[in-house]
């Protein structure tokens, strides 16, 4: 028995079938750096917001510190840090 040679119509088919396989294969490689990077920034996220938040404290502390307290008897620059005249009394 002799084997009868594909028609266009078949040889059209498997190259189509071939490139789509080749496009989906290269789609989800494309699929798979996209979510390892997504994952990377998310993780960098995480460690920037650490940051963020001791820096946050350390500029609250900051500008609590520089606010006046309206007592005079405070140092400007040592948050209520109170000097006093009186080395053994209270005030």
């Amino acid at each position: 028995m002799s084997q009868r040679e594909p028609s266009f119509f078949e040889r059209e088919r498997d190259r189509l079938a071939t490139e789509i396989t080749a496009g989906f294969e290269e789609l989800l490689s494309s699929s798979n750096v996209l979510n390892r990077k997504l994952e990377e920034v998310l993780g960098m996220t995480r460690e920037y917001e650490t940051i963020a938040v001791l820096w946050q404290n350390f500029h609250e502390l900051m500008r609590v510190q520089n606010e006046p307290s309206g007592d005079p008897r405070t140092v400007p620059g040592t948050g209520t840090h109170v000097v006093s005249n009186n080395s053994g009394q209270r005030q």
